[in-house]
């Protein structure tokens, strides 16, 4: 042992490349992994295509009938709504928030990407009365169709994992976060046991999963729902004195 640190204490200078080497090591696994994840994305996109079980905006484009460029453009901004009425399922819905974590999660590649898509598309989007060009609507159309295809492989690779990326701890936390949830929202529940569970909700995903604003208030409105009540049955008259 004395001779360890005898060597420690002449050599201590080659703790410097060494320390470099294993953050060159480290980060060259966490570069590999991203552009792994990045290459999968690109290859699932391309099978979903090749397979055509994607009903991507295009192709439903190009079976609709020809109506002209604002027809088009119609078909294409209700196409990119649809998509994102179902990004909207799970950004506000806690209990499928707690089941697909990954769904909102951006430090996932894949969901990162259809992030990424969604942004292209947002801001290709026309205004509201607004014609666009033929280049510009083409642009648009491309990029609402890699936002449908890069939802679909985000969500089915959120469906796939489920809670994977939690410990056993962290998943026991989320599975008694639904069942809470059960209790929370129901309206045969008392107020004070729906808001005691509710709070408990709050305390089980903290750290764990991040809630939208948008989720928080929907939630608490289901929260907030009174009993409901039983129409009361007017009291009969008492009886006529008899004479």
């Amino acid at each position: 042992m004395n001779e360890f640190w005898t060597f420690a204490g002449h050599y201590w200078w080659l703790v410097f490349p060494v320390f470099g080497m294993t953050m060159g090591a480290i980060n060259a696994r966490v570069k590999h992994r991203e552009v792994t994840a990045r290459r999968r994305h690109r290859e699932q996109l391309e099978l979903l295509k090749a397979q055509g079980s994607v009903p991507a905006p295009a192709a439903i484009i190009e079976s609709a009938p020809p109506t002209g460029e604002v027809g088009l453009q119609g078909r294409v901004v209700a196409a990119q709504d649809e998509v994102t009425h179902r990004w909207l399922e799970y950004e506000l819905d806690a209990t499928k928030l707690i089941t697909y974590p990954a769904m909102s999660d951006g430090r996932q590649p894949l969901t990162a990407a259809f992030l990424r898509a969604k942004k292209a598309a947002d801001k290709l989007r026309p205004d509201e009365g607004e014609t666009l060009s033929s280049e510009r609507l083409r642009e648009y159309r491309d990029a609402v169709t890699d936002y449908e295809v890069a939802f679909d492989v985000a969500e089915r690779d959120a469906r796939r994992v489920k809670d994977a990326a939690f410990t056993a701890d962290e998943r026991k936390r989320l599975d008694t976060a639904k069942q809470l949830l059960i209790v929370a929202t129901d309206q045969a529940a008392t107020p004070n046991e729906r808001q005691l569970a509710y709070r408990r909700v709050r305390e089980e995903l903290d750290g764990l999963i991040l809630l939208s604003d948008e989720a928080v208030d929907v939630l608490e409105k289901k929260v907030a729902l009174e009993l409901p009540r039983t129409p009361s049955v007017p009291a009969s008259p008492p009886p006529e004195p008899a004479v």
